[in-house]
């Protein structure tokens, strides 16, 4: 019997896109809720490299976008990024809806807003809501440069490669989209939401040039690990769905 290619393009663009989203919300959820040091040392030199949680599953998401622009053309990218950006709006709305509903717990008597405990903290719902709103501020917008910027550049060094060299624009492309998704939210996060781990006292910018180039050496490690599985993918996804050459599943 004739595979059908519909349903299975469908079924894995399903799968795709929802590892894509689902790890979109919950790094967007996990945020900036911990800092993890993975300082390391180089002959005797300590190298400073702090990363968010949030940051951890974050290259996922473009080892996605990746495969669906490989596979699905460079439309179906865009619209699933655009999707991204509405759960996180969706997001906002859920964390914003759980703040204002009353609940049990105990009412500052002055601000009618959740009193905090003996240790100074809120309730653990408003703590993460408090950093939750922080980094999906910063997020969004540096998600909308990031992602897009990926995509585009993908298309770009495919069309100028003419469908060959799979690593160099899976790997170019997210190489430039990275930094210009760290930057932006290392810069928003700080001075919009004024949620990084920063000494006070201590010069500014060699602080926050430290979370850039950490999160962007982290991502950037992760995306050569990640070129393997996306050649292994495509390989294996081209004749399961149907595709032949640099062919794109771009109907349905």
């Amino acid at each position: 019997m004739q595979p059908n290619y519909e349903k299975r393009r469908q079924r894995v663009f399903l799968i795709l896109s929802g590892i894509f989203l689902g790890t979109l919300a919950l790094l967007n959820v996990l945020g900036i809720s911990r800092f993890i040091d993975l300082s390391f040392e180089v002959f005797g030199y300590r190298v400073p490299m702090v990363v968010a949680v949030g940051v951890l599953p974050y290259p996922v998401t473009f080892m996605c976008t990746d495969l669906i622009s490989e596979l699905f053309g460079e439309k179906k990218a865009r619209d699933m990024v655009w999707v991204g950006l509405l759960l996180n709006v969706w997001v906002i709305f859920l964390l914003w809806l759980g703040g204002v509903l009353p609940g049990f717990e105990p009412l500052d008597p002055e601000t009618g807003a959740p009193a905090v405990d003996a240790a100074g903290r809120l309730p653990v719902f408003y703590e993460i809501r408090q950093l939750a709103f922080g980094a999906v501020a910063a997020s969004m917008l540096a998600y909308l440069a990031a992602q897009f910027c990926d995509v585009r550049l993908f298309h770009f060094w495919k069309k100028l490669t003419g469908g060959r060299h799979l690593w160099l624009r899976n790997n170019a492309s997210t190489m430039v989209s990275q930094i210009v998704d760290t930057t932006a939210v290392i810069l928003i996060t700080h001075f919009y939401a004024n949620a990084l781990p920063i000494v006070a006292g201590d010069p500014l910018w060699p602080q926050l040039l430290v979370f850039i180039l950490s999160g962007y050496v982290f991502k950037l490690l992760v995306a050569a690990v990640d070129t393997g599985p996306v050649y292994l993918a495509v390989r294996y996804l081209r004749p399961y769905l149907g595709l032949r050459g640099t062919e794109e599943a771009t109907g349905g």
